[in-house]
């Protein structure tokens, strides 16, 4: 029969059910169907929340898990409320790694875990910690400044310590008691000497002990004194005076914030800097007390130990006026449609400050064809040398030439500098042989690309200070710095999530896809992402023994704690990989609790792998976690056949789940493609491999996935 209706008049019809309206007519001419796409959405909208189809009773402890942006989640809106409705727990997708949380300074942020924590738990949702250990999404700049060489400048001053005698190996007019001595090539520069000292069996700060010579000073003034120092294994040094008011001083000896009148000491070089000025007469003495600890052998570095006066004269007169680049530039440039100018701050050397680059399109018939100049204040003195020092790198390799330029172009050249896209420092010298070198200039014709330059100095070589040591981090420092940056990461994201969060994804990621029984590594790949840093390669094979204790030592008696990995169901050599590792960490003395198979699948993956799979992980005893389940299906302008494909997949890896992993093993599945990801999204862009589309309407994704929940 098909139906008419005639337009009311009542504007209360709606609300009180009368009106002025013509008769209701009944006539199957009028009658037609709902599209559809409306029936089918019917259809699914009749589908229960998909909690509702575990038997909680039956399986009190199966975790049926969504990925979450945090950021949405917190601010419990409408994916607050479906999220909630339809799982019990929830996965950050992002929010929770340790490029989220760790700060360019190195400090963490926990306030947007934090925020989910809370909304979490004012609904009773659980949290899964994802992930504590893993490859990418890491704050891979600060873990590298880490390690990345120290550069020393000494100061551009006179010093007034005298270190003729130990700069030629001798102890003359120094003192010392106990075990002190000159070591060549224990200094931080490569062939420097330092002092080194070690401690006997006591702990006497004063049985080992190096008092300088008298340093001359004039009342009144303020003088400042730095020290290298670092020790075989962690020890503690005091310094003491002669000549002071108060010669045994609490001070902030490394910046810690805290006087004290003692500080630690490692295995990495440290700077010691702190000023001195209530003198009693014109000099004073500086006593390094080593005696703290027994058997610790500490290193002084000879050709850093300085005492200066910061107001006095400086020591050297760099020629080239901001040559750091901090305060602008007054250099030019021309030729072949290059461009030049200051850098954006922290791409300066060493990841600070700002620096100097040039853009050269390409290379040149002649390398005078692109150049930057400065010109200097006044000429140069002929017969006179001049060093020349600065720091460069390039995004590719390449020569560049710096001179000094006549207004004629008659030069003295520095000869040819190679460039590598590492930064490195050059020092050179060249004598100017007529007195009219007015400019500074540098070509840069055989250069394709960008050369980025930082610190230029050009100064007579006959005037001192200034100089600059560049200290390689060794393997056994880079090895202390990256566990202590480990454990100091595990340890901060446990502790502060521990109330809420008691399963943990402690592992992410481990095993190789080209060789699936052996770790992931960064070494010998051509190219690594901004966000990748394989604390594999510091660690070794033992990382994940290390994460596990990790967890273990700061998180909850009963949290259970997981491995997990991708493309477990594409390669069973990638799962049995995985298996024999868990293996070997249980031989360590560890527990891995569960192994999680993230299974970002499409509508055509292999189902008998699928299977295989699910059997493997569940012959290991351990529990099994489908932890980011999605189907994508390889078209952004997916066929109905596409879908309805998608909602088998669903319900398959439901199925084979409950039928192939036993009941106590069964942790649960977390869907990741909650949603359709947007066309701008940063993970499967325009793909429709969620459960809901973008305006949160359910798909046949969903009802196959909650048919295969049903007998959960």
């Amino acid at each position: 029969m098909k139906q008419l209706y005639i337009k009311c008049f009542g504007i209360l019809a709606v609300a009180i059910g009368t009106s002025s309206c013509a008769d209701y007519i009944a006539n199957d001419e009028f009658k037609v169907e709902k599209p559809m796409n409306i029936a089918e959405q019917e259809v699914l909208n009749g589908y229960g929340v998909l909690r509702s189809y575990i038997d909680t009773v039956a399986y009190p402890n199966f975790k049926l898990g969504g990925a979450v942006t945090m950021s949405q989640y917190d601010d419990r809106g409408v994916m607050y409320r479906l999220i909630n409705s339809n799982f019990d727990e929830i996965t950050a997708g992002y929010g929770m790694k340790h490029g989220a949380i760790v700060q360019a300074n190195g400090n963490f942020n926990f306030d947007g875990v934090n925020a989910t924590l809370e909304a979490a738990s004012a609904v009773g949702t659980s949290v899964f910690g994802h992930t504590l250990v893993w490859h990418a999404n890491q704050n891979a700049t600060y873990l590298n400044r880490l390690l990345e060489p120290l550069v020393v400048n000494s100061p551009a001053f006179a010093n007034e310590l005298d270190l003729s005698s130990p700069m030629q190996g001798s102890m003359d007019g120094w003192s010392k008691s106990g075990e002190v001595m000159i070591a060549e090539g224990k200094g931080m520069g490569e062939g420097t000497s330092a002092f080194v000292l070690t401690a006997g069996s006591g702990t006497d700060p004063e049985s080992v002990q190096l008092t300088t010579p008298a340093i001359p000073v004039l009342q009144g003034k303020e003088y400042e004194v730095v020290v290298y120092i670092k020790s075989d294994q962690p020890g503690q040094g005091g310094i003491t005076f002669d000549g002071l008011s108060d010669n045994m001083p609490a001070l902030d000896w490394m910046g810690t914030g805290k006087d004290s009148t003692a500080f630690g000491t490692s295995i990495s070089w440290q700077e010691i800097r702190f000023q001195v000025s209530d003198f009693e007469g014109d000099s004073f003495k500086i006593n390094f007390n080593m005696g703290y600890k027994p058997g610790v052998s500490y290193s002084i570095d000879i050709s850093n130990l300085y005492v200066y006066d910061p107001d006095g004269e400086p020591a050297i007169n760099n020629l080239i006026e901001d040559g750091d680049f901090e305060n602008g530039t007054g250099w030019g440039g021309w030729g072949n449609g290059s461009s030049r100018g200051v850098t954006a701050d922290g791409m300066g050397f060493g990841g600070s400050g700002k620096g100097f680059y040039v853009t050269n399109p390409s290379k040149t018939g002649g390398f005078w064809e692109v150049q930057t100049s400065y010109g200097l204040s006044e000429p140069l003195k002929n017969g006179e040398e001049y060093k020349l020092t600065f720091w460069v790198k390039g995004d590719a390799e390449g020569v560049i030439r710096p001179e000094l330029q006549s207004p004629n172009y008659s030069s003295n050249g520095f000869g040819q500098v190679g460039v590598t896209k590492e930064w490195k420092q050059v020092s050179l010298t060249t004598v100017a042989t007529a007195d009219d070198r007015i400019r500074f200039v540098i070509s840069y014709g055989e250069f394709a690309g960008t050369v980025y330059l930082d610190n230029v100095v050009l100064s007579s070589s006959s005037l001192s200070g200034g100089s600059t040591t560049l200290v390689n981090k060794t393997d056994e420092e880079k090895l202390s710095i990256i566990s202590g940056e480990f454990e100091r990461w595990i340890a901060g994201m446990v502790t502060n999530s521990k109330e809420h969060i008691k399963a943990w994804d402690v592992v992410n990621e481990p095993m190789d896809d080209a060789n699936p029984s052996e770790l992931k590594t960064g070494v010998g790949r051509p190219s690594i992402a901004a966000d990748e840093f394989f604390w594999q390669d510091y660690l070794g094979k033992d990382y994940a023994v290390k994460a596990f204790e990790l967890a273990e030592k700061y998180g909850n008696p009963d949290d259970i704690l997981f491995i997990n990995d991708y493309n477990l169901e594409y390669s069973l050599a990638k799962t049995q990989g995985l298996i024999d590792y868990v293996a070997y960490l249980e031989t360590k003395g560890v527990t891995v609790d569960g192994i999680g198979t993230q299974m970002h699948i499409a509508i055509d993956s292999d189902k008998d792998k699928i299977v295989s799979m699910f059997k493997m992980l569940a012959a290991t005893g351990k529990l099994v976690k489908v932890s980011e389940l999605d189907v994508r299906m390889n078209s952004t302008n997916p066929t109905p056949e596409m879908m309805q494909q998608q909602r088998e997949m669903y319900k398959f890896v439901a199925e084979m789940y409950l039928q192939h992993v036993p009941a106590p093993q069964r942790y649960g599945i977390t869907i990741w493609g909650v949603t359709d990801s947007a066309e701008n999204s940063n993970w499967l862009p325009g793909e429709k491999q969620g459960l809901w589309d973008l305006n949160l309407n359910r798909k046949p994704a969903y009802a196959g996935f909650a048919e295969g929940l049903e007998g959960m």
